[in-house]
């Protein structure tokens, strides 16, 4: 069982997505804005969170950028068709996935079992140590640590996890199709704006030039890579 918190403020919208969720026995807590999902955080073991962005008294936007400060719980924005740059401003400053309204009950329950499974993944103590190094970053899987010239940085879970996808497959593109689905896992729902978001915000941590990366490439209508021997 695990802990799920839902921030909405619409009723409606709270009650289908606690019915998609009980199939999982989840335990459910629930938020009306981002003030209440903090406070809600802070006080339970929360393991994912479904935000809403627009919300009374904080929006879910700035709910993330405070969240972020001492958290990297998996966070599923809950947005509308009209909100694409609201979309991408919450993948830049740290959401893990989207899901757009009307929502659609299996996407709902596929985009909540992948973000678990990666991120219990990720703290569980039984994984096998694993260390990668390239160029000068240094991925420890055991401690789940990055470190770049010698200064660690602090990824989220699914950067972590493309990082590390990367890094055990030095100069192999993956389109933006096959890393969504090597990591979300299901249908690769949106998958381009949602990867290449993911993929920037990798270069804006571990890069000294993001404008002119040394580690990851894009290879121009095929996808991504991490260069062999940088």
């Amino acid at each position: 069982m695990y802990n799920i918190l839902i921030c909405d403020d619409e009723p409606d919208i709270v009650a289908a997505l606690k019915i998609y969720l009980s199939a999982d026995e989840h335990r459910l807590f629930e938020a009306r804005n981002g003030k209440e999902a903090l406070e809600v955080v802070e006080k339970e073991d929360i393991h994912l969170v479904l935000m809403d962005i627009m919300m009374p008294v904080m929006d879910g936007i700035s709910a993330m950028v405070k969240l972020r400060e001492s958290s990297n719980v998996p966070v599923i924005l809950l947005t509308a068709k009209s909100e694409d740059t609201d979309k991408v401003l919450g993948l830049n400053i740290g959401a893990d996935d989207y899901i757009t309204k009307p929502f659609n009950p299996a996407e709902v329950q596929a985009r909540v079992r992948s973000q678990l499974r990666r991120y219990l993944t990720l703290g569980s103590a039984a994984k096998r140590d694993e260390q990668l190094s390239l160029g000068g970053i240094e991925l420890d899987d055991e401690t789940k640590t990055v470190i770049v010239d010698g200064d660690e940085k602090c990824l989220t879970p699914t950067e972590y996890e493309i990082l590390k996808l990367l890094m055990k497959n030095p100069g192999k593109v993956y389109s933006s199709k096959a890393l969504y689905s090597e990591i979300w896992g299901g249908e690769p729902f949106g998958a381009e704006n949602t990867v290449a978001v993911h993929i920037r915000h990798i270069r804006e941590k571990l890069e000294i030039d993001p404008a002119s990366p040394r580690y990851i490439k894009v290879v121009w209508g095929q996808g991504y890579k991490i260069e062999k021997g940088k």
